[in-house]
């Protein structure tokens, strides 16, 4: 045990030296291990309604029902086509973050974790009708995630 405590302070401890702005700018999408996992298939937009999130306290939607999975949708008083613009420019200056798929009405992105390389599946729906873009954050595995998807959809939100 005691072994692996150090092991993981002399991780932490040599990637503090790597958070220069160099590293930064060269290696945004990169993390030390790789932890990804498999990219669900359930993911996108179904009957106007973005994949539920499952009992796992590692999800938050906008579009759920239950509290502890509950957070607001953004607004945008432009059209859904400028807002879909604003959001890819903000996702584009995230650290870790890559857009996987982008149609008029719909982003997936994934946000990777500087050192484990956890993955977590970010989406983004503009309906047709209306001022709200709905959002969905999960991670790919595991079950709890410190409150980490609900305070980037907090800090994505502001930023918007």
């Amino acid at each position: 045990m005691e072994k692996f405590v150090l092991f993981i302070l002399l991780i932490l401890l040599a990637t503090k030296s790597y958070t220069s702005n160099f590293y930064q700018r060269t290696y945004k999408n990169q993390s030390i291990f790789n932890f990804s996992g498999k990219r669900p298939s359930t993911l996108g937009v179904h009957n106007g309604k973005l994949t539920p999130c499952t009992h796992k306290s590692n999800c938050v939607s906008s579009q759920s029902t239950e509290d502890s999975h509950k957070v607001q949708p953004f607004y945008y008083k432009n059209s859904g086509n400028q807002a879909l613009k604003r959001l890819i420019s903000l996702l584009e200056a995230q650290p870790r973050c890559t857009i996987i798929t982008q149609s008029p009405n719909y982003i997936h992105a994934e946000f990777k974790t500087s050192i484990m390389g956890f993955v977590d599946d970010v989406e983004f729906y503009i309906p047709s009708s209306g001022n709200q873009i709905q959002v969905r954050s999960a991670s790919r595995i595991g079950h709890y995630d410190l409150g980490v998807n609900r305070k980037r959809i907090e800090r994505l939100r502001k930023l918007f």
